[in-house]
């Protein structure tokens, strides 16, 4: 193929560019020479069309929030319909080459076939496990509803595995159960990980305002939803604040879902309004602040069969700031941080919060790891090699010979101000990186 070929992503979880994922996989595509259209549901005042760094952005309004098993089924449906609605619409402006669809859900396998009808080939990009989401929630079904909806929620996986001319998983685990559930060949998956691009998210010498008056700010950073484990965030903070008398730490809670409203309405039973920061949904801007001026990022995830094999992206964030993280030890974030975390087994609250309390008085050993954690995101989780990955799986597709996502190589990763104004710490000078890891300034 010479001609620029031209891509279809559809995503239902989150508005894009808000979706990270999805919005670094758009930029690398057009880098390349692809032509990329989206369609996502609305934001807050999102437009219902908007053509952003090149990328058509096509977006429908979000149908309320489900309850219960008919409500979401009926969410699943609006989605698809308008999903299928605006895909009409993007091929009235061009014919379409390639169709991604990410999950969850796992219902566009019966749109991508409709399409396959005119020529159109079909990439599954694997975000999470449904059926793993299923048990996670709710236990292993025991009556008759439990098991029907775990048994559609395989077959969707299923007929969306077999649909897919190519899988790309977020990590190895995904990976093999695209081999063994999927039946997929191995050749046509892909490992793409969820890598942040660190000459993007680059540390800014930290925001004292942030602190509200605290000594140290620790951070959460993603979505608030019932296997997320925040709930647990907010105990930390009760023991950390009234049982142990740390009233110089504040904590801020970066993101939205389904449990925000009642962390909010828990953090004031337990008179912590003053301690705890409730931000909402943030854009990049504010997570570079928050997480440059943090001095230790939390992953409280719970063990699930869930959380247990996926990929942790607030891990590698945190890393990429040099933030050092103190985590549940859970496989996949043993993947991902490697010697770089504080690991605290799954479940022990007070060993949680004595290992936060720990890092907070250890001045350097902050320092080592958040410097560590920075150059593991540079040599083995940078978002550069991942994208090479991606894009060549739609230059096997398509036969395009593209220009590769990066045609212009790597920014220098000097000082300077990034492109809201915040000052840039010179990650590329071991000894700046160093002291900013624990003072977290740029001097």
């Amino acid at each position: 193929m010479t001609s620029s070929p031209h891509v279809l992503i559809i995503v239902q979880n989150l508005p894009v560019p808000l979706d990270r994922r999805v919005w670094l996989e758009c930029r690398a595509l057009t880098n390349a020479g692809y032509e990329v259209s989206v369609i996502c549901p609305k934001g807050p005042g999102d437009p219902a069309y908007q053509l952003l760094d090149g990328v058509h952005i096509y977006k429908y309004a979000p149908p309320p929030q489900a309850e219960g098993a008919l409500g979401y089924a009926w969410e699943f449906l609006y989605c698809w319909v308008r999903t299928a609605l605006l895909s009409v619409k993007v091929r009235g402006r061009r014919r379409f080459d390639v169709m991604q669809a990410c999950n969850p859900p796992d219902t566009y396998w019966a749109l991508a076939l409709l399409w396959r009808l005119g020529g159109v080939k079909f990439v599954f990009d694997h975000h999470d496990l449904n059926p793993e989401v299923f048990l996670s929630r709710f236990g292993e079904p025991k009556g008759v509803a439990g098991k029907a909806q775990y048994r559609i929620l395989k077959w969707l996986e299923r007929r969306t595995f077999r649909t897919a001319h190519r899988v790309t998983s977020t990590n190895t685990s995904y990976q093999k159960i695209a081999w063994t559930r999927g039946d997929v060949p191995p050749e046509h998956t892909t490992v793409v990980r969820s890598g942040p691009d660190t000459t993007v998210m680059r540390p800014v010498e930290g925001v004292d305002e942030l602190r509200r008056g605290g000594k140290h700010l620790v951070a959460y950073l993603g979505i608030m939803g019932p296997q997320d484990g925040v709930d647990g965030v907010l105990e930390v903070a009760r023991r950390v604040v009234l049982d142990h008398g740390r009233t110089d730490v504040r904590f801020a809670l970066l993101g939205f879902g389904d449990c925000l409203e009642d962390l909010k309405k828990q953090a004031t039973a337990w008179r912590l309004d003053q301690y705890v920061e409730f931000t909402g949904r943030v854009g990049p801007e504010q997570i570079s602040r928050y997480l440059s001026t943090s001095s230790v990022g939390l992953g409280p995830d719970p063990l699930s069969p869930l959380n247990d094999v996926s990929t942790m992206n607030k891990t590698m964030e945190y890393m990429a700031y040099a933030l050092p993280v103190v985590t549940y030890r859970l496989q996949e974030t043993v993947v991902s941080a490697g010697e770089c975390a504080v690991f605290v087994e799954p479940g022990d609250v007070e060993a949680f919060t004595t290992s936060l309390l720990d890092l907070l008085d250890d001045a350097e050993r902050r320092a080592r790891l958040g410097f560590e954690g920075r150059r593991r995101c540079e040599a083995e989780l940078d978002w550069r090699p991942q994208a090479e990955n991606y894009v060549a799986v739609f230059d096997g597709l398509t036969g395009f010979a593209s220009r590769g996502p990066f045609p212009d190589g790597r920014p220098e990763l000097g000082a300077g101000t990034d492109q809201w104004g915040n000052k840039l710490i010179d990650v590329s000078d071991d000894a700046v990186l160093r002291a900013f890891a624990v003072t977290r300034t740029g001097e």
